[in-house]
């Protein structure tokens, strides 16, 4: 609300079911002039925390509410009741915080088209049956063809039946959670609607993640003049105290550290990196766990670890600018932008062979991928990168090959609009 000084009220809803008394605010996303709609209900969304989460860490336990809410207001401005001044041709909805809203859609007999985007399959909405009437449903939408979902009510598996199209962040991913190792139960949904589920690749910011204008380094390069990444890993190695040789090999992992992310084959292979003459820096937080192993190991090994357990969005910048190498081990990855921001900047990924991963890295060309889904398959692949980063000419060519990549949002969006075009015709 800060963000979005004004903001003019367009609607209120005194006697809404199930919700009581809103206000819809109407402003404009800052330097644009797309409009933004606010949803305006303190006894829901004014207190501390992030959107999800409170300042602990764990889940507002009136989410279902939260986003039922927002679930059913997008599904009343998409159909004839909304008092908008114009109709959308289209709902978009992402991830099962708005799962909701093509059901509402459907019990209403809107024929609005709907696109739901899966981000993260392991993230579904659950909540006990007894909140399908409370939230305004019918009470034949609880069933397999609806919003049942092992005798719970699933957000997720509500958007996954009722959407008219399924898309996710990858191809790959696409056709991974088709099947029993990453479908999450889901995967029978998912696979009888093959027909309607299209991967596609998310983009990066190419503005904010530019090696020649990033406002949070001191040191600009590009693909076509890199002499500026020699002197952004010098200033790394100051920063984080590690030592400053200019030939070891600077490892870095930027990442919810968590088990999904493998940060525990990070922490088994440390000892072999070290052996090795490598340094290793991580930046992230997570896993009460995982933070201490960091913690531990940085302590034992000054000069050659560094572990910040935190969020810090410029020292990121300054981390893919800086490494030599980074790590992203992943057991599963939907899309992952990291490694793109790796090759923008310079910085050679290593990653496990799943999601989005082994759709934006090629192996031996730009970076390295891996199959064996252990510490093991980690092991070995830092190895190949080692023998590699040996070789300054082999080594610049894979770099620069990286550097090269086109990660924008433009042939993305390209595919989004023709996917709205089909859907509308």
């Amino acid at each position: 609300m800060a963000a979005l000084p004004d903001l003019t009220e367009i609607a209120r809803f005194d006697e809404l079911p199930h919700f009581g008394n809103i206000r819809l605010l109407e402003g404009r996303v800052p330097a644009s002039e797309t409009p933004v709609y606010v949803i305006d209900s303190p006894w829901h969304y004014l207190r501390d925390g992030g959107p999800y989460q409170d300042k602990l860490g764990q889940d507002f336990p009136d989410n279902a509410w939260r986003f039922g809410l927002l679930s059913y207001l997008a599904a009343l401005l998409a159909g004839p009741d909304s008092p908008l001044p114009w109709r959308p041709d289209l709902l978009h909805c992402n991830d099962w915080q708005t799962g909701l809203a093509p059901a509402y859609l459907h019990y209403a007999g809107h024929r609005v088209p709907s696109v739901m985007t899966l981000h993260n399959l392991a993230h579904q909405g659950i909540f006990p049956p007894a909140l399908v009437a409370e939230l305004g449903l019918p009470a034949e939408s609880f069933a397999v063809d609806g919003v049942e979902y092992y005798g719970n009510l699933s957000f997720l598996k509500a958007g996954l039946f009722f959407a008219d199209w399924i898309t996710t962040v990858s191809p790959s991913y696409a056709l991974e959670i088709q099947g029993a190792d990453l479908g999450m139960g889901m995967h029978g949904l998912l696979a009888s609607r093959r027909e309607r589920l299209t991967g596609i690749l998310n983009g990066i910011d190419t503005a904010d993640w530019n090696p020649s204008s990033d406002l949070n380094l001191k040191c600009d390069f590009s693909a076509r003049a890199t002499s500026g990444k020699r002197r952004c890993k010098q200033a790394l190695q100051i920063e984080m105290g590690l030592a400053g040789e200019p030939n070891a090999p600077l490892f870095g992992v930027v990442s919810r550290l968590v088990h999904q992310k493998g940060l525990d084959w990070v922490l088994a292979v440390a000892a072999d990196i070290l052996r090795q003459g490598g340094q290793l820096i991580v930046l992230g937080t997570g896993e009460k766990v995982i933070e201490q192993a960091l913690r531990n190991l940085a302590r034992n090994h000054p000069g050659q670890v560094a572990a910040f357990i935190g969020y810090d969005e410029s020292l990121s910048h300054r981390i893919e600018a800086g490494i030599d190498i980074f790590l992203m081990p992943s057991r599963f990855e939907p899309c992952g932008l990291n490694q793109m921001y790796s090759l923008r900047y310079g910085a050679v990924p290593i990653v496990h062979a799943t999601g989005g991963l082994k759709d934006t890295v090629r192996d031996g060309v730009t970076g390295f991928v891996y199959d064996q889904a252990d510490a093991e398959g980690l092991r070995q692949t830092i190895a190949r990168a080692l023998a590699l980063f040996a070789d300054k000419p082999a080594w610049r060519k894979m770099m620069l090959a990286g550097m090269n990549q086109d990660f924008s949002w433009d042939k993305s969006a390209r595919q989004y609009a023709t996917l709205y075009a089909r859907l509308l015709a």
